[in-house]
């Protein structure tokens, strides 16, 4: 499918594409990393103008390759939101730097606070919650931080959930406080059922913090099950099992079009609903991401090039 076929302020007709799930994929959201980011040639032709694109920064990346694609970014039209990993972060120094640097560099006014994939910390945070107080964020737009649909063993290793909800209550009354708009970014999962089990689960708590739903895009089975057992994935890894069970989808991409659809049909009866988003972990590539959302989101996923076709 051509991505830059479209015309400025028309409405393309999209064959075939669920209302539902086209609505649901509004405003969505990407992760990438500066050496996914750096494979591509031109984010606009793939992503929506306005996307919100999330910058991971794993343990070792220079934070000069994370500033530099946020600038990429930022000049190309779009919100950053770099991860802050309080586990990877020395000192308040190190953080007030940090800060400097994206605000300075590339603009940034969002963040996603995290603890970090890290067992030890390296230095005197291991919370996001120490982050949100460190003070080195006021003055932020956007604070977003982690959401667990099927549990963190990290903060539980037992695979409870008494941490977990601590650390949500604690969020939910900074959120009350702050000025910036907050939002739970979740772990990807496969199944639609725990997901919102979940996401109700949190609102009868009175957690009212916005959701946003991580889903996996398109990729090798084979690759999906690797990252979702990495990322400690829970009951609905059941799903990838059950596909590599059968011989004629094991060499298919696997793709999120049921769970999303499922989720958007939830949506759209329950416009109450927490579940604000979608975010997106481009497993596959972003490439292949952005082509399958073009795909199935309709004019929610029209490129931001086709403005100047």
């Amino acid at each position: 499918m051509a991505l830059l076929n479209f015309r400025k302020k028309e409405t393309p007709a999209f064959g075939g594409v669920n209302p539902q799930l086209e609505a649901f994929l509004d405003g969505y959201s990407i992760e990438i990393m500066p050496r996914t980011a750096a494979k591509v040639e031109d984010f606009t032709a793939l992503l929506p103008k306005g996307t919100r694109v999330y910058i991971a920064h794993i343990e070792g990346t220079p934070i000069e390759d994370m500033v530099a694609t946020a600038k990429r970014l930022a000049d190309d039209g779009y919100p950053v939101m770099p991860h802050f990993p309080a586990r990877i972060i020395k000192n308040k120094a190190m953080l007030d730097n940090w800060v400097a640097m994206y605000r300075g560099e590339a603009g940034v006014d969002q963040a996603l606070l995290l603890a970090g994939g890290v067992d030890a910390p390296h230095g005197d945070y291991h919370s996001s919650m120490q982050l949100l107080e460190s003070g080195a964020f006021d003055g932020f737009e956007r604070l977003h931080v982690a959401g667990h649909p099927e549990g963190n063993r990290d903060i539980d290793p037992k695979g409870g959930t008494a941490n977990v909800d601590d650390a949500l209550r604690w969020k939910q009354k900074f959120s009350e406080t702050t000025d910036a708009e907050m939002a739970l970014a979740t772990q990807f999962a496969f199944e639609a059922a725990p997901i919102i089990e979940w996401a109700d689960s949190l609102k009868e708590a009175g957690i009212t913090i916005p959701i946003h739903i991580g889903i996996a895009g398109p990729a090798k089975l084979q690759t999906m099950i690797k990252f979702a057992m990495a990322c400690g994935v829970g009951p609905s890894l059941k799903v990838l099992q059950k596909r590599a069970k059968d011989v004629t989808k094991l060499l298919l991409p696997f793709e999120p079009t049921e769970v999303l659809s499922d989720l958007a049909a939830h949506k759209a009866a329950n416009p109450d609903s927490n579940i604000e988003r979608v975010h997106f972990f481009p497993l596959g590539g972003i490439k292949t991401n952005a082509n399958w959302a073009i795909e199935h989101g309709g004019t929610a996923a029209i490129p931001a090039a086709s403005d100047n076709v």
